[in-house]
């Protein structure tokens, strides 16, 4: 979860570089300048800092599901299902939110353009299918048995 928070990738000690009097001048260590955090930064982290909301709410909620165990069914899979509604909808508050909104909506696209087959010809694929896998079974069952009678001569144990 500390992975969530993590803004900037710096070592704890050289975070106090990052208040220089002057913004554009680095720090004293040049391997770490001072550093202004961009727009794009800055809304990254604030996606971090949602997605770890989003999470932490989730889990909330499904713990409260447990821990409140003595309740009605029903209250906590309400409690549950408006947890979950209110963490998707600050998930979907960040960049990956969107995206994954996006990719659904796409999914749902392609769904409805695939030609699905017709009663017919799923029974009749079923069909064949249900014929195939039981002749296969009697041409195994046929060589297991035949293999067994074979093995049973050869080492004496057969009729």
């Amino acid at each position: 979860m500390l992975l969530f928070f993590s803004c900037r990738d710096r070592p704890v000690a050289q975070l106090a570089e990052h208040r220089s009097p002057k913004p554009r001048v680095g720090g004293s260590i040049p391997s770490w300048p001072a550093i202004l955090m961009t727009t794009k930064e800055f809304i990254g982290c604030m996606d971090k800092v949602k997605l770890t909301i989003a999470v932490a709410l989730l889990a909330s909620g499904v713990a409260g599901f447990y821990y409140f165990a003595d309740q009605s069914l029903l209250m906590r899979v309400l409690g549950l299902l408006a947890v979950v509604a209110v963490s998707v909808a600050v998930a979907y508050q960040t960049a990956l939110g969107q995206r994954t909104w996006g990719f659904v909506t796409d999914a749902q696209t392609e769904v409805k353009k695939v030609v699905w087959p017709t009663r017919k010809e799923t029974l009749q694929t079923t069909g064949i299918v249900l014929v195939v896998v039981f002749a296969v079974g009697l041409m195994l069952w046929g060589l297991d048995s035949t293999l067994l009678w074979l093995v049973g001569i050869l080492t004496g144990q057969g009729e």
